[in-house]
């Protein structure tokens, strides 16, 4: 039989390494929770690869202790606890409870003496103890049935042999070491001038502090002896402050440091709050998912299916289809949810089953989603859209969308599938979708899988989304996001819809000769590297790469990485100032980055179907509220580069019957900036229509407009759109390769004329620390919680972003409401022009050439007249035969 093992834990020790190991964490209320996250993965850690029989946690209190009274200083120069820290520890112990695992904290004692004490009892029952700290005096406890496992260093274990080996005295004499060499953190000074090595050298001479002051004539050198005549008393305090008290009055016995039951309910409820997917994940059990889901195979099955579908005004739905692209996807099966625990599938489409016909079904289906009144549910509505609008069916009703509402309330979140969002919100483990048609290359479609399986699947997430609604409409309203959520995030579904199918039609022969044309410019650029470095070598391995600069060239090591010396853009930047080869090769990068992401990968992603370009617009992926843009990427395409520029050439209206239109908001940022500032300089400048960078220039440098040099205009442009990103004195200098007191002088100088964007900047900061989130003007929330972080990085990161999030999320939510106004605007009066791609703050749109007087004034009215602010809001409008020739239209 296997003797019972027990562990005990160092409470405090364990919060400190998991609050620096992990720093910067919080959950969408902008609570912090990087010490719970990393105090539970250590805990977790112990429980799964050491399995005890016995586990309790020590924490100390904050009232002072027995030490206290002996020694004023004692612990005076610790620093107090974090606030992000403490906020979190009341977290940490109900967590610990939940664990069912005992915690011990005694007032006028340390979690030291506790471990001492339960230890000790241990031991003379020989139990075998494993005790968790970073705390060095806790060797003294160190025996036959007692070790000490180093948190600070994972896999370090000391016995009686290993503390003997690191510190050249047992266990037993720790204390006398303790006594000689004092402990900083502590701060007791033991005898100065005596560091670890003299003290050790001294205990093992002399065995005890006793001895060694009763032959203290026998110390060879003269200089210890005196320091240690001199401060015999020091000595035996630090030695009384180091013993550790092994009779604190706490009530426990073995029985109770059972572990084995944990509250798994409240575990549950825990991590749900805390948003710890993975670990809510490995504490959850197999749910017991009640419910009835129906498969329709038969048209009387169908028929009365459909009457009772008919009479609902609200419905939750899910589709199964044959690809995760809706335009070239196939329609195998659609799922219907208006009541918990109830759900209906269509099968469409099954090569193993017969399935009622597609075109019957989608016909007999045409008015109930094409019902303006009936109130449709989804995840991620927009494919459900888009797929239907394949078969000439258009979605209308659509009223919630639960992945646009998790977004909503956690913009910062990386994930809102379903998966995830079933899990935070009702605790419920989603069947993957891999479980159905496999991963990779040997992944199958879903018409390939067993229709009984895709049934419940698409049921699944149905209920699961219609579950999510009732609970996501609630929190939205207490957010107060139900407005944003409802009149800009919904409506705007029907515009991306809209663009996405319509696609833009590409001049494949131009990218094909911009190939050719790249290939040439790659190829000299290959012969100059070789040139440069003297070497012939693989310019795309950076293994390779990295022995001619370090190896070859000597040029400084920058960085390191597991898999050897980075060769990355951040290394490869600051070693351009030593050589010219690093600034060949990043230009050779991004030379092939653009022919592979765009000039040969563009003609790929057309669809067969339609020989149009059909880019994904992302509604939930921007912390921000900007739209992004996918298959492909429009909004990098680096249109400062003369190659980048002319990748837009390649972009062109579908016939000579059309021609594109590009309305961009003129410095919306900056406008947004002077309204949220009131600054009345600035204000002043915007209603006068002054170019903004030579009214900032003048005022900066202080000289009259029309002396103004290009240069000056160029460094007070950077200035004025870093002030809006929160820029520092440092990273001004880096933009205007300027020395960083110079850049100061800018900033100060900035300031000194725009007072109030100054006192603006320094009030949202304020608010944001005290409320945890900035708000944009239509009420849209990000929260920041590294705002109040310890770490001085984080914070200012924080606070940078504190003064951004507004700006540029203002700036996002005027344009999307622009976007709903002109798309409804161009279907009302039944045109046929199109608003087919949204890039930062431009619009472009395919316009029928006798539509053009009307588009052009439908376009500007909405664009300027989104919002009033306390400056114009201004527009440029350009026409042209492809994207990149756009001449303005007066």
């Amino acid at each position: 039989m296997s003797k019972k093992r027990l562990f005990l834990i160092d409470g405090n020790a364990f919060c400190y390494r998991a609050y620096y190991a992990i720093r910067s964490l919080s959950n969408s209320k902008g609570q912090p929770t990087n010490a719970v996250y990393g105090f539970v993965t250590m805990l977790n850690k112990i429980i799964k690869d050491e399995s005890p029989d016995y586990l309790c946690i020590a924490f100390d209190t904050k009232a002072p202790t027995f030490r206290h009274k002996r020694l004023e200083t004692y612990k005076i120069t610790r620093k107090p606890m974090p606030d992000d820290l403490s906020a979190q520890m009341p977290i940490i112990k109900d967590i610990v409870r939940a664990y069912g695992i005992p915690m011990f904290e005694k007032e006028g004692y340390e979690a030291d003496d506790i471990i001492a004490t339960i230890s000790k009892r241990a031991a003379a029952k020989s139990v075998d103890t494993s005790i968790m700290t970073g705390d060095k005096d806790i060797l003294q406890l160190v025996g036959p049935h007692i070790v000490v496992c180093n948190t600070h260093k994972e896999g370090l274990v000391y016995d009686e042999a290993k503390v003997k080996e690191r510190y050249g005295v047992g266990p037993e004499n720790i204390v006398d070491l303790m006594a000689l060499m004092g402990d900083q953190s502590d701060n007791y000074k033991g005898v100065p001038g005596i560091g670890e090595v003299a003290a050790s050298e001294l205990v093992k001479e002399f065995g005890s502090i006793d001895n060694l002051y009763k032959n203290l004539k026998k110390v060879k050198r003269e200089g210890w002896r005196k320091i240690l005549e001199k401060h015999e008393e020091d000595a035996r305090q630090s030695r009384e402050l180091a013993i550790l008290d092994a009779d604190v009055p706490i009530e426990f016995s073995l029985e109770k440091l059972l572990y084995g039951n944990p509250d798994t309910e409240r575990l549950t409820e825990l991590f749900r709050e805390l948003e710890f997917k993975s670990l809510l994940m490995d504490v959850m059990h197999e749910d017991e998912w009640v419910a009835d889901y129906k498969t329709i195979f038969t048209k009387d099955e169908f028929k009365k299916f459909l009457s009772a579908l008919k009479k609902e005004k609200e419905t939750a739905l899910d589709f199964e289809t044959t690809s995760s692209n809706p335009i070239e996807a196939r329609l195998v099966g659609v799922s219907f949810c208006w009541k918990e625990k109830e759900a209906h599938y269509i099968p469409l489409e099954n090569k193993s089953a017969d399935t009622l016909d597609r075109d019957y079904v989608l016909r007999e289906l045409k008015d109930f989603f094409e019902d303006e009144k009936v109130r449709k549910i989804g995840q991620n509505i927009k494919y459900e859209k888009l797929v239907l609008l394949n078969y000439g069916i258009d979605l209308k009703g659509i009223a919630f969308d639960t992945m646009v509402a998790s977004y909503l309330l956690n913009p910062s979140k990386l994930n809102h599938s379903l998966g995830d969002i079933a899990i935070e919100y009702l605790g419920h483990k989603m069947t993957p979708i891999s479980d159905l048609i496999g991963k990779g290359k040997k992944a199958i479609t879903m018409d390939e899988v067993e229709v009984e399986r895709v049934s419940r699947y698409c049921c699944e997430d149905s209920d699961v989304t219609f579950r999510l609604k009732n609970i996501l409409e609630k929190r939205l309203s207490e957010q107060e996001l139900d407005e944003l959520f409802y009149e800009i995030e919904i409506p705007l579904i029907d515009v991306l819809s809209a663009m996405e199918l319509k696609g833009v039609a590409l001049d494949v022969g131009l990218l094909g000769k911009m190939s050719s044309e790249m290939d040439k410019t790659l190829n000299s650029r290959v012969s100059d590297i070789y040139k440069i470095s003297g070497f012939e070598f693989n310019i795309n391995s950076p293994k390779q790469l990295s022995e001619i600069l370090f190896e070859k060239l000597g040029l400084p090591v920058i960085k390191r990485t597991k898999t050897g010396i980075s060769t990355d853009e951040e290394v490869l930047r600051k070693l351009a100032a030593e050589h010219t080869l690093p600034a060949a090769i990043l230009e050779y990068r991004e030379l092939a980055k653009l022919k592979s992401t765009y000039i040969d990968n563009l003609p790929k992603l057309l669809s067969p179907k339609t020989e149009r370009l059909h880019t994904s617009f992302n509604q939930t992926i921007t912390a921000t509220g900007r739209l992004s843009s996918s298959q492909p990427n429009l909004q990098n395409i680096p249109i400062k580069r003369e190659m980048g520029k002319r990748i837009r050439q390649a972009f062109i209206p579908e016939s000579d019957e059309y021609i594109l239109l590009s309305s961009d908001y003129s410095q919306i940022e900056l406008r947004i900036l002077a309204h949220l500032s009131g600054d009345k300089r600035l204000i002043d400048a915007f209603k006068k229509d002054l170019d903004i960078h030579i009214f900032t220039a003048s005022l900066v440098n202080d000289i009259p407009e029309e002396k103004v040099t290009p240069e000056m205009r160029m460094q007070a442009k950077t200035v004025n759109f870093g002030i809006v990103y929160g820029m520092s004195a440092y990273g001004l200098s880096r933009s205007l390769k300027i020395d960083p007191a110079k850049a100061q002088e800018f900033i100060d100088a900035y300031f000194e004329r725009y007072p109030d964007v100054k006192l603006y900047m320094e009030d949202t900061i304020e608010e944001a620390r005290g409320a945890g989130y900035v708000t944009t003007l239509m009420k849209r929330k990000r929260f920041i919680p590294d705002i109040r972080s310890e770490n001085i990085r984080l914070r200012q990161f924080a606070e940078r972003t504190a003064i951004n999030t507004p700006i540029q999320g203002s700036a996002a939510d005027i344009i999307k409401v622009a976007m709903i106004d002109i798309y409804n605007e161009l279907g009302k009066k039944t045109l046929k022009s199109s608003m087919i791609l949204q890039v930062h703050d431009e619009l472009v749109f395919e316009v029928l050439k006798t539509e053009l007087k009307k588009v052009k004034k439908i376009v500007k009215e909405k664009m300027e007249n989104v919002v009033e602010l306390k400056v114009p809001i201004k527009t440029n409008i350009s026409v042209g035969n492809n994207w990149l020739d756009l001449k303005e239209l007066g």
